[in-house]
């Protein structure tokens, strides 16, 4: 494989209006005709995407080398980004979004990827500003998301559901209330204990994924500190953007779902075909909500494919 041509990896931040320092990596070459920005899921951290930044930069998935440059970042307070000073909702986060694509790729196509709260945030990006998807998105790849009706505790929902859900809400405003406590209560079961993997696989992940996954996954849910985790689960209740998907309609869009997924289950990924009739559904046997590590290759090609898609779109243009 020949070397990568002017090749950087560089972190940097960026500060939104409200004061919340994001923290940006960027990898590939600076002059790359094209370029991938990926947002990470509730909880997370940009190291989400690392297997598909690799591989998107390195060649490994078809792309000419130096044909892409692979922008990521921390969503406000998870990893080194702060929370920042006004109120969570997911449509900061589209605004997020934009200032760190206006900071890092202020000019040429774009392809974004969005895992579960990651790809609520492009649903964000494109109600607010159509015209800017319009202008510079060459496609989107939404990956164990939804567009709304998250929230199984509203009426018309079964009692088992409503009474699950109620027990959520008042854990997350537990968390909010007295993080000192709950970090207590954290450090009791840490993720190097089999009882705190054995959780997060039945949650995160399909039956039988790589023990070093949930290893993974495990220990950034960890890192995350409680008070965010309860702060953001109102803000993603209240996502709905099922109407507001037009501007989506006009770039290739591919939506991936496991079939045990257990947070955003397959029928939001249906929900989502139905409402950009253009895109690829693919919903994979077997897998759970976190399809970057447990379909590592399968969401990689997704991306491959977008951005081979918005090189032919560019030079018929």
């Amino acid at each position: 494989m020949p070397p990568l041509r002017n090749v950087v990896e560089t972190t940097r931040t960026v500060t939104t209006p409200d004061g919340a320092a994001l923290r940006v990596h960027a990898r590939g070459p600076e002059d790359a005709p094209l370029t991938v920005v990926l947002a990470h899921g509730w909880t997370l951290t940009a190291d989400t995407w690392r297997s598909q930044a690799t591989a998107l930069v390195s060649g490994r998935l078809g792309l000419p080398c130096g044909a892409v440059r692979v922008i990521s970042w921390e969503q406000r307070g998870h990893g080194g980004s702060t929370l920042g000073g006004h109120p969570l909702s997911v449509d900061l986060l589209g605004e997020d979004l934009a200032h760190v694509i206006d900071a890092s790729a202020p000019s040429g196509p774009v392809v974004l990827g969005g895992h579960s709260m990651g790809g609520m945030t492009i649903m964000a990006l494109a109600a607010a500003r159509p015209g800017f998807v319009a202008e510079r998105v060459a496609g989107v790849a939404l990956v164990s998301t939804s567009a709304g009706h998250l929230d199984t505790g509203l009426p018309g929902h079964p009692l088992r559901a409503r009474v699950a859900a109620a027990c959520r809400r008042g854990l997350m405003d537990t968390l909010v209330r007295f993080p000192e406590r709950a970090e207590r209560l954290r450090a009791v079961v840490p993720p190097r204990l089999a009882l705190h993997r054995a959780a997060v696989g039945r949650l995160l992940f399909g039956p039988g994924a790589d023990p070093l996954w949930v290893r993974d996954c495990a220990e950034l849910v960890h890192a995350t500190p409680a008070d965010v985790i309860g702060a953001f689960y109102p803000a993603l209740m209240a996502h709905d953007k099922i109407w507001r998907l037009r501007a989506l309609r006009e770039v290739p869009v591919s939506i991936l779902s496991g079939t045990a997924d257990r947070l955003t289950p397959v029928r939001h990924a249906r929900a989502l075909a139905r409402a950009l009739p253009g895109a690829r559904l693919e919903v994979l046997p077997g897998r759970g909500h976190m399809l970057p590590l447990e379909a590592a290759d399968v969401v990689g090609d997704h991306l491959a494919r977008l951005c081979r898609e918005a090189a032919d779109g560019s030079e018929h243009r």
